[in-house]
Order: C-alpha cells, then structure tokens, then sequence
C-alpha cells in the first residue's frame, strides 16, 4: 500500500523535464499527502464510551476530625473552704500518668490551721458536752430534794387535818392552834408545789441552753474536721492522674509542691484508660454517615503508624454553627475499639467514617450523569446507537457510581461524558 512518503518520494524521482512540470508535481504529492493524514485511523476520532447501569452496594468515606476522651473521667478541683483565708498551699500531689485505685490520696493542701481549729473545737465540745451532764445531774438532785420537802410538807398537812379532828376533845385554845397549823400546812404545800413548778420550767430552759451551745459546738467541730479531711483529696474512681494547667507565679505550667492555688481550681484529672471515646464534629451534609452500626477507621496525629476501629455510638439530634457562621456541623461520638497505651485524652484524631448501603441499589457511573439547571439526567443509548435524554432522581453516592432512584433500569447503557 502506497503512503504519504511514497509517492513523495515517487513524485520526486519521475523523470520529467521542465521547471513548471515540477511544480504541478509537488502540487499533487501535497495534495495527496493531506488527504492521507485527513482520512488516517490515527486521526479519526473514536467511538463515544458507554457504561452500563448494574446493582452493587455503594461505599464511601466521610472525613471527620476530632478528639480522643475518656469514658469514666473525673476532674479533681481545689476544695472550697468554709470560712478559709487566702490561697491553699499544696504540699503533696501525684505525678502524670500515675495509676491510683478508688480512695488513694492524690494531692493535699496544707492543713496546720485547720487541724488546731479542729483541735480547739473538741475541746470546747467536750467541754459543753460535761457541763450538760453536770448540769443534769444538778437539776436531779435539786429535784429530789425539793419532791422531799414537798413530801414533808403534806406529811406535815395531813397531821393537822388529824389534830383537828380531835376538836371536840380539844380546848378552845387547842382548837385554834390547830386550824392555825392547818392553814399553815396548806399554804406550804401550796407554795412548794408552785415553787417546784417554776423551778423545773427553769432548770429546762437553762439545760436547753447549754444544750444548744453544746450542739452549736459540735457543729463547729465536725466542720473543722471536714474542712482539714476536705484538703485531703482522695480518688473518687480508679485510673490514671493527668494533671491540669494551672496559673503560677511565673506563668501557666503544672502544679508543683509547695504552689499557692485558689479554691475552685482545677487541679487534676482522674480517667480510666480502659474505655476510650472520640468526640468528632461532623458537616451537616455528611450527617447521614451518622446511624447505628456505622465503623471508622482512626488515626491520631501523634502517632500516624497506628490505626484504631470506632464504632459510632451517638450523635447531638440536632446541628450546631460554629460562631454563629453558616457551617452547621453535627456533634457525635465513636467508641475506640481495644486498648491501647497510646490512646490518652485530648489527642487529636482523624477517622474515616464507612457508609454503606446495606442491600444492592441500582447506580451508574457518576461520568455519565450530566445537569442543566440543577436537574440531573443521563443521555441513555438503545440497541441501534440513537442517544435519548432521560431525567432521573440521584440518591447516596460513593467515589465512582451514584444511586438512581428512578428513571433508568438495570442495564441500561448510558452515554459517559
């Protein structure tokens, strides 16, 4: 078969004489030369790509970033004081990464003040308590001698009602002596009986006020004694200490021996590192990703060799925006799988949330979706090459293939962009 090259070059060697014959020569070896390329296969353009529409399950990745934090968590603040002055001077506390078990010490504060205050409150307690007992036992004996004199005096009374019953065998002198002693009689039990009334009303109120000083006492006690065990801060859960940031003299750092700190400070933090979460903040458009069952795969910024599997756990109902911006995110947890010692709060993690459909859906390739005014549609290719626009209704989508919902059938061919 004869080229371009050829008959070029065959055009060049044919003898002819004449400076116009060679021109009409290499007039026709262009010509020829321009048809060839024009109609050579290399340079026809190739057939349009089609892709078929096919069940499968659709799978993709959400991005999502977030923190890793610790299921049971306890944070350990400086005690409040009742009735403290100035700062709490530390004097003990455990280091970062110690294992403590539930009522271990895991810092204390100064308590010299408070143990004499608590010291000298007893005392007074004690005290009180005494003079109470005393007191009681006062009123008992002051009781029994005055129920004696009462007793003596009606004694007293019931002899002289006997005397007068002797009036007919009495003198007048005798008889008047004797009502005399009667009247005598009755006007003392009376008095005794009203004087022993008055002294019990008074002898209770004076014991009750002892009593209320004795019990306004121990509260002051069991409060001393509460505010010195109080700077004893002991492990509410078993874990691992992580100490906090706090403000010292020469700037922020950790709390040493020896620090002057205010009430209410945080002071530490008590986790088990046997459960872990991951706090994630998710788009609103990749909510979805957000179902039970849903897996990750995580990846901490500390330590990107290691790999972890979250399962997700739950999610905020609703989205939130960050500083009142347009971006609304959802806020939801994944629970890190295993245990591991590289797994410590506040790290920062990546997942890769895996969505998935859970049964085969129709879907084509996403190539051959096209749009016009938002709409989607797809250009569908019968049996005898003739192309036909169909509108169709996308649904989840993966890196390659979108769901159709409607408007197309398995095995369609559609026409790929």
């Amino acid at each position: 078969m004869w080229n371009a090259e050829t008959l070029l070059l065959s055009a060049h060697v044919t003898p002819r004489s004449g400076s116009g014959h060679r021109r009409r020569t290499l007039a026709a070896g262009a010509a020829i030369l321009l048809t060839l390329i024009q109609y050579s296969p290399a340079q026809r353009p190739p057939p349009a790509a089609t892709a078929s529409v096919t069940l499968r399950k659709l799978t993709r990745h959400v991005r999502a970033t977030g923190t890793v934090q610790p299921v049971d968590a306890v944070t350990v603040m400086v005690p409040e004081i009742v009735n403290s002055q100035g700062n709490l001077i530390l004097t003990k506390i455990l280091a970062n990464g110690t294992m403590v078990t539930t009522g271990d010490i895991v810092a204390e504060f100064d308590r010299t003040r408070l143990l004499d205050q608590a010291r000298d409150a007893k005392a007074k307690f004690e005290d009180l308590q005494h003079q109470v007992e005393q007191r009681k036992a006062q009123h008992r004996s002051d009781g029994e001698r005055r129920a004696s004199e009462l007793q003596q005096a009606e004694a007293d009374l019931a002899k002289a009602q006997l005397e007068l019953r002797k009036g007919p065998l009495l003198s007048e002198i005798d008889r008047l002596k004797a009502e005399a002693k009667l009247d005598s009689a009755k006007t003392h039990v009376a008095s005794l009986k009203k004087t022993i009334e008055a002294r019990r009303r008074s002898e209770a109120a004076d014991l009750k006020i002892l009593e209320l000083q004795r019990d306004r006492q121990k509260v002051a006690m069991e409060r001393a004694q509460a505010n010195s065990d109080r700077l004893q801060i002991r492990a509410p859960i078993a874990g691992m200490v992580a100490q906090e940031t706090v403000w010292r003299r020469e700037g922020p750092g950790q709390p040493q021996e020896g620090d002057q700190l205010w009430s209410g400070q945080a002071l530490m933090r008590i986790f088990s590192p046997a459960d872990m979460n991951i706090l994630v903040s998710v788009a609103e458009p990749d909510g979805a990703a957000l179902k039970p069952g849903a897996q990750a795969l995580v990846q901490l910024d500390a330590y990107p060799g290691l790999r972890f599997h979250a399962l997700f756990e739950s999610a905020a109902p609703v989205a939130s925006s960050l500083d009142r911006g347009t971006v609304r995110i959802f806020v939801a947890r994944f629970r890190l799988e295993g245990r591991d010692p590289h797994l410590l709060p506040d790290l920062l993690a990546s997942l890769d949330i895996e969505v998935s459909t859970e049964e085969p859906v129709l879907a084509a390739p996403r190539e051959t979706v096209r749009y016009r005014r938002g709409r989607p549609y797809v250009l569908r290719v019968d049996g005898n090459g003739a192309r036909r626009e169909a509108e169709i209704a996308l649904g989840i989508f993966d890196d390659s293939f979108v769901e159709v919902k409607s408007g197309l059938r398995q095995g369609d061919r559609l026409m790929a962009r």
